[in-house]
Parts: structure tokens; sequence; C-alpha cells
């Protein structure tokens, strides 16, 4: 049973940082191709990074240049540095793992708060 776990939410004032963390369970985590999307209130669920399983990463146009995507295989764990935050970044920010054509698996979230 694939299990994701997200942490590291809160509330941040505009300018400021926070690190997300994704533990997982349940799966051979390294094989993995691994993911954070983000819902704000009344909107659609977006990408907002992604990392595979060769460390390629991608990310959204709106967070390039501040928000970093990692991966340390030997804890299981994805993170989401996020740096210089915007008011837009405020949302519920998602995990995500998928393996070739597989089934996709979500976290239950964690909310980032940004405030002026």
């Amino acid at each position: 049973q694939v299990h994701l776990v997200e942490s590291g939410g809160g509330l941040v004032q505009v300018g400021g940082s926070l690190r997300l963390s994704c533990a997982a369970s349940g799966m051979s985590f390294s094989f993995y191709a691994m993911g954070w999307y983000r819902q704000a209130p009344g909107k659609q669920r977006e990408l907002v990074a992604t990392i595979t399983s060769d460390i390629n990463t991608d990310y959204a146009n709106s967070v390039k240049g501040r928000f970093t995507i990692s991966r340390d295989n030997t804890k299981n764990t994805v993170h989401l540095l996020m740096n210089s935050l915007k008011l837009e970044d405020t949302a519920v920010y998602f995990c995500n793992a998928r393996y070739s054509s597989g089934p996709i698996y979500w976290g239950q979230g964690t909310q980032v708060t940004v405030s002026s």
C-alpha cells in the first residue's frame, strides 16, 4: 500500500521561505517519478514541480527560479524548497507519485498560506 505524507506547510510572509517534505512508504521509491501539485481555493489542481527517477526536474513557469524540488532516495523523501513566496503561492500542496503507466498516488496535502 503506497502512502504519501506531506509536511512542512504553514503560514509565512511574502518573500519568505518554506520547505515541504513528502515521506513515501509501500513503494520502491527510487523508481518513481515524484511531483508537487497545488490547489488554491476555487481553482483546479496544478503542477508545481516534478522530479524523475533519473533526477530530471521540471517546473511550472510561475515558480521557476524560486522553487527547487529534490529527492533523497535513502530516506524515501521528496522535498520542495520554496523561496521568495508570493501571495499567489497560497494553496494546498500535494505530493504525487507515479511509476511508468501505473496508478498515480497522492498525499493528503499540506496548507501553505502566504500573508502580506
